[in-house]
């Protein structure tokens, strides 16, 4: 049987997610950190997984029947953090409903598919669009991070579906997009 990682997630908009690829971009071009772009801009919820490719129809089911049933969420991104010594994200605030959407897909998951992330047993949900990590060495963390700690960036939207992504080619891509269509 073969199977792919996927991992879900809330992507921004499409604006929203080129100013974060600048970002990108500008750890690329000024502290040679390009991982960041192996994934679109996004803030998981689900850690990756591997699935089945036989059994995919059932996981876009199950995931299909979780967003029919939740609202689109808002999102409120202020400024930059950091996991030291080696990644800087967007910070986006820890809203009840951001909160809730991760906390509740995590137990969904786990009853319905058996789907769990041992790591997140141990630790707290943080929230973050990373623009730096893995191939930020430590050196240009120092460098980089004096430059992002207090720069601004702030936004707001709402995010009216949650994403499927799967790793293929070396890169994650979107597999599908599940409209989050029940009221808040």
């Amino acid at each position: 049987m073969t199977s792919h990682r996927f991992f879900i997630a809330l992507l921004p908009p499409q604006t929203i997610q080129q100013r974060v690829n600048e970002i990108k971009q500008h750890f690329a071009d000024v502290y040679q950190s390009r991982k960041a772009f192996k994934s679109p801009p996004h803030i998981t919820l689900q850690p990756p997984f591997h699935w089945e490719d036989a059994n995919i129809s059932v996981l876009e089911y199950t995931l299909a029947e979780f967003a029919r049933n939740r609202g689109s969420i808002p999102i409120l991104l202020s400024g930059f953090g950091a996991f030291k010594p080696r990644v800087i994200f967007v910070n986006p605030l820890k809203t009840p409903e951001l909160m809730k959407i991760q906390e509740d897909l995590g137990n969904y998951l786990a009853r319905t598919l058996s789907i769990v992330d041992e790591k997140s047993k141990f630790r707290s949900f943080s929230p973050h669009i990373t623009v730096a990590f893995q191939d930020l060495t430590s050196q240009n963390f120092k460098k980089a991070w004096p430059e992002f700690e207090k720069r601004e960036f702030q936004f707001e939207f709402t995010i009216s579906e949650l994403t499927l992504l799967i790793y293929e080619d070396r890169k994650w891509e979107i597999a599908r997009e599940f409209p989050l269509e029940g009221l808040n």
